[in-house]
């Protein structure tokens, strides 16, 4: 192992004979890591050396999606005998990945792990957005982690591919990768805190609730100095923070395990989320990555797990937040339904005075207005006491049932039905004149006589009084029923089964034949 090299420079050299490629078509592919410098240099067998090279801030043309960096070899006729590089001021040997492959074939895996990293942060992009928009709409915490952490791995994401050297390419470098370490640790500490503090706190041991949330914030903290390393022991760092990982993969894990055998959706939710990512960040420990996935390695596994997470708990949380729009729209629906029982009679189905007074309030504006004219018709059944007497309560609902079926008939814009207790039913009528309101107070009265009760009474006839009462200018609901039960009584007095009219300024009159309209002081 060589020593001193973080203060001076590292040289390797790697000979071509003894290496299965083509001299003659070769690409060296290096990893973007913690250097200052990186020269290569190609040396041919007619002595002659093409060197190459890069620094912090210019890559140039060099710089590959996945974090890599191409040195392409010169096609001459003389083969190429070996390739030497030498590293400035790197951090760590144990950072480094190369690979020496054919041109072609690197073209190749360029192409494919473009698309790859291209469709991966798409994902993410996608999952960041919804879930900020999520968070925003339904101010939970859970949604709050979760955008911050899909945004932390974009982050990380972009700066890794090396995709960000579009717009910053003073970035290329050191800087990039110092950058991809501090957001790999907060990235960490983000998904465990989202995971947590999803689950209900009652469910999960206080002590394994907290030593999880402080082995995550251990690995964002600790991630900060060794975001700025760049000699001493980052090795060992390194080898410290893998183990703050494990630990805080080994508790969201048993947080996970714990909630689900409590019953929690959440953590059903949150298994089928983490189990990829763990699985990723578990292997990366133990086994090395480095070489797959056309040289993107653990990292665009990890990449791959993240967008994995986001759409799946994206999708979960679209699933919940369904569900809570149908409870909400199924407890708005009750809500309506209570509200409207409230105001309906449960014998007849028609509204109860409450209901009554609120349907007809327009009505009684378009009056005031002088839009239209209001009248209220006052029913009551003659002799219903005698039914209740002879045949029993539960004949004289059935008469009050059918004849509240008669009268809903007239339920209409213009017409608003109600029973207001006992049996006294009513009707609020606008747009009707006098002579008009008189012929339909007539046809009332005559069609609620034809019902047929033969069924449950003897006699098979009911009939009703009707006090008719018309609106004024400055008229409110209870001055319209108060004239209009004035008529009622009238009606009820000069021998029921009519029609009796409120007429303020006249003095009782009898019209038409038997049964009679009244109008009533």
């Amino acid at each position: 192992m060589p020593e001193n090299y973080q203060r001076g420079s590292l040289w390797l050299r790697a000979d071509i004979d003894e290496l299965p490629v083509d001299p003659r078509n070769l690409v060296l592919l290096v990893h973007n890591s913690r250097f200052d410098r990186l020269q290569v240099s190609f040396t041919y067998g007619d002595g002659r050396v093409v060197r190459q090279a890069v620094k912090g801030g210019t890559f140039a043309a060099h710089w590959r999606t996945g974090g890599q960096i191409a040195f392409e070899a010169p096609m001459r006729d003389v083969p190429l005998q070996f390739v030497t590089m030498r590293f400035d001021r790197l951090a760590s040997i144990n950072l480094l990945r190369m690979r020496l492959i054919d041109r072609d074939e690197a073209n190749v895996q360029a192409t494919a792990l473009s698309i790859s990293v291209a469709a991966a942060l798409t994902l993410l992009l996608i999952g960041a957005l919804y879930n900020s928009t999520l968070a925003f709409s339904l101010r939970r915490q859970f949604p709050v982690w979760q955008a911050a952490w899909a945004i932390c791995m974009l982050a990380w994401g972009t700066i890794w591919s090396q995709l960000h050297l579009f717009l910053l390419p003073g970035m290329a470098g050191a800087v990039s990768a110092q950058a991809c370490t501090a957001l790999a640790c907060l990235a960490v500490t983000l998904a465990a805190f989202s995971a947590v503090t999803a689950l209900d706190a009652h469910i999960l041991p206080r002590s394994v609730r907290r030593t999880t949330l402080g082995l995550a914030a251990a690995v964002g903290l600790f991630g900060l100095p060794l975001t700025f390393m760049r000699q001493g022991p980052i090795d060992t760092m390194a080898a410290v923070l893998g183990i703050l990982i494990l630990g805080v993969l080994f508790g969201v894990a048993f947080c996970l395990a714990w909630a689900w055998r409590k019953g929690s959706a959440e953590a059903r939710t949150f298994a089928g989320a983490w189990s990829l990512p763990m699985l990723a960040l578990g292997s990366v420990q133990f086994v090395d990555t480095n070489a797959i996935f056309w040289g993107g390695g653990s990292q665009l596994m990890v990449l791959f797990a993240a967008a994995w997470q986001t759409l799946w708990l994206a999708a979960a949380a679209s699933r919940t937040h369904a569900q809570l729009r149908i409870e909400h729209d199924r407890a708005r629906r009750a809500e309506a339904q209570a509200h409207e029982l409230a105001r309906r009679d449960p014998l007849t189905g028609l509204r109860n005075r409450r209901g009554f007074v609120e349907a007809v309030a327009p009505m009684f504006e378009l009056a005031r207005s002088g839009a239209s004219p209001l009248a209220l018709l006052l029913l009551d059944i003659d002799k219903f006491k005698r039914i209740n007497d002879t045949y029993g309560h539960d004949t004289g609902d059935m008469v009050l049932a059918t004849v509240a079926r008669r009268i809903s008939r007239w339920e209409g814009p213009m017409c608003k039905v109600a029973r207001l207790g006992g049996e006294e039913f009513a009707l609020m009528v606008g747009g009707m004149d006098s002579f008009s309101l008189a012929r339909f107070a007539q046809s009332v009265r005559q069609e609620i006589a034809a019902c047929d009760h033969t069924e449950v009474i003897d006699c098979g006839t009911v009939t009703v009084s009707i006090g008719v009462a018309e609106a004024g200018p400055a008229s409110d609901f209870r001055e319209l029923y108060r004239h209009a039960d004035e008529a009622l009584y009238c009606a009820k007095h000069e021998g029921r089964d009519r029609v009796a009219f409120h007429q303020p300024e006249a003095p009782l009159q009898q019209a038409g034949d038997n049964p009679q309209i009244q109008a009533a002081q």
